[in-house]
């Protein structure tokens, strides 16, 4: 058995959760939160932020450490162990343009009870449960960074 190691982002928006559609010769097709393999010298921070760039166009600032997934897969004549690990991330705006050449062929932002219907994978699902939470209690402390939701604060309105 070989093991992988990916890193990916969920990245949120003024409420709204970054997806991507990936349809891979007809034989995998749904939607997908942002990752992939983490580099030679890479950290796992670097990693996620760039694959969400690669994948989605999307800029992200990492808010906090959500946790990992893991899953099996089949190649030929072996299996795959991957561990995934997983950031929030706080998007600077609501562009995306999905990586044609990994097999995207849409993106956009959806709030929480879509994207969570929407997600293909279990595992992604919790982690976007997880991270959500988490971007609630960021939010509501005060520590949530990005678009128009801290252009204002409450001294100031």
């Amino acid at each position: 058995m070989k093991e992988a190691v990916s890193c990916g982002g969920v990245v949120i928006y003024r409420g709204k959760i970054l997806l991507l559609f990936k349809n891979y010769h007809d034989r995998f097709i749904g939607w997908v939160l942002p990752k992939g393999t983490v580099e030679e010298g890479e950290e796992f921070k670097e990693t996620a932020l760039r694959e969400v760039k690669e994948e989605s166009g999307a800029n992200g600032t990492i808010m906090s450490y959500i946790g990992d997934s893991e899953y099996e897969f089949n190649i030929p004549d072996d299996k795959v162990c991957k561990t995934v690990h997983w950031y929030l991330m706080a998007g600077d705006s609501y562009y995306s343009k999905p990586q044609k050449e990994e097999f995207f062929s849409d993106s956009g932002y959806y709030k929480y009870h879509e994207a969570i219907f929407l997600l293909k994978y279990d595992n992604e699902r919790a982690i976007l449960d997880a991270a959500y939470q988490k971007y609630q209690e960021l939010k509501k402390a005060g520590k949530w960074k990005n678009g128009a939701e801290n252009k204002f604060s409450k001294k100031t309105r």
